[in-house]
């Protein structure tokens, strides 16, 4: 019995993994069972101090971590795949990283940047896809709108999320279709009101000071990720600025005379030659946006991912990592972006080429960086108002979540300089 005993105790101790060194958290598509999540345990262990390393291109842009009973028992939790290595193991990983003849580098994540979502209060996370994935990640965040940014609240965030904001004071273009809807009505009231308080008479006049502080946080080494109607009203605010182009029922007065031939497209971040819609019944800004001038089958509709060299352009690497190049479209106000629009400093990371479309892109701003995905809900391909909100349980694996999580933990890495 003593024998047989000793012999179970040999046995568990052989058969616990106590060599282990590190923890790899595998994000190809195969192995693992959660990719949002994983993202999340990442996160965790960077705000817990440990050291986390990306390995980029390595079956499909794994992290590894060091091996501690807290981090296996959350990945446990969380419902995240991992595996144990050696020392040797993870250094035979690492040496094939590294060699010349591979696409792959190890990018060190340094620290959990701290993140902003700019959204209007009482807003729910299912609202916006950005949100919705923090929050099934169990990334934390911090809303701020208006008051928080011009009070230079922004100095606190390394990263800023754009909600599906009109930065241009025309209530999202909802007045065609929802003008005598009562929230319609309602978050009318709310911005004029919010405005007032902050010493503005209009809505546009304050939604650009607001677009302003996010262009000088960018510009002062912040990291700007917007989605749908955020990215192109953003530009269009600050390429009009001094200019009026809303119409009376947005503003109360006249928009200005030919005001398109006054637009300084120097301001904007992406987008160049674009022409304003006038009309207050379209639901549409301006024609950078290609949703009114898509011909694409729902069924067909995918995009693909640029593919970088890792170790010459780990910025766009670690921004495209993903367990798939091509990912299913999705649509939104601003569904993708007319490639004859995008100005040519600005890098085109996913696109369609049959529909002469990007959908997401990148660029550098001062010392900061932005990108913007085209598009409002990865899992949720013809989002409308009143929706029901798309459940993360059932997309763990979702590669255009994936993307949004990829520019989370970017602002987190040891920069290496962009050669592309």
């Amino acid at each position: 019995m003593l024998k047989k005993t000793a012999f179970l105790f040999l046995f568990f101790l052989l058969s616990v993994p106590s060599w282990a060194s590190f923890i790899l958290l595998p994000m190809d598509e195969t192995t693992q069972k959660n990719h949002l999540k994983a993202y999340g345990i990442t996160y965790w262990s960077l705000d817990k101090q440990y050291k986390v390393s990306w390995l980029l291109n390595y079956r499909g842009g794994s992290f590894l971590l060091p091996d501690a009973p807290e981090i296996r028992k959350e990945c446990q939790i969380r419902g995240v795949s991992f595996e144990l290595l050696s020392d040797s193991q993870a250094n035979q990983i690492l040496d094939e990283i590294s060699s010349p003849s591979q696409n792959m580098e190890t990018v060190v994540l340094e620290k959990a940047p701290k993140i902003a979502v700019y959204t209007p209060k009482g807003k729910q996370p299912w609202d916006d896809a950005v949100t919705l994935v923090l929050t099934y990640a169990e990334i934390p965040f911090t809303p701020v709108y208006d008051e928080e940014v011009l009070a230079d609240g922004l100095l606190l965030y390394d990263w800023l999320h754009l909600h599906h904001e009109d930065f241009t004071g025309q209530y999202g273009k909802f007045y065609g279709a929802y003008r005598n809807a009562p929230w319609y009505i309602e978050q009318k009231k709310e911005a004029e009101a919010l405005a007032k308080k902050l010493g503005y008479s209009k809505v546009s006049d304050e939604k650009l000071a607001v677009a302003k502080k996010i262009r000088d946080f960018v510009i002062g080494g912040g990291f700007m990720f917007a989605m749908c109607s955020a990215t192109d009203s953003f530009d269009i605010a600050l390429a009009a600025d001094g200019v009026d182009i809303c119409e009376p029922m947005f503003d109360g007065d006249e928009s200005e005379a030919n005001y398109q031939a006054k637009i300084k497209y120097e301001n904007s971040f992406a987008f160049k030659d674009y022409i304003l819609e006038r009309n207050p019944i379209i639901y549409e800004f301006s024609d950078i946006d290609m949703t009114m001038k898509r011909n694409v089958l729902p069924e067909k509709d995918y995009f693909t991912l640029m593919e970088y060299s890792a170790k010459w352009d780990p910025i766009p690497s670690m921004l495209c990592q993903n367990h798939t190049q091509l990912v299913k479209g999705f649509m939104g106000q601003t569904t993708s972006f007319d490639s004859n629009r995008i100005k040519s400093s600005v890098l085109v990371m996913g696109e369609n080429k049959v529909n002469n479309e990007a959908r997401y892109i990148h660029g550098t701003k001062g010392k900061g960086m932005f990108t913007y995905f085209g598009g409002h809900d990865p899992e949720d391909y013809q989002h409308r108002v009143g929706d029901a909100p798309t459940v993360l349980d059932l997309h763990p694996n979702s590669p255009g979540y994936r993307l949004i999580l990829n520019n989370v933990l970017f602002p987190a890495a040891r920069k290496k300089k962009l050669k592309t």
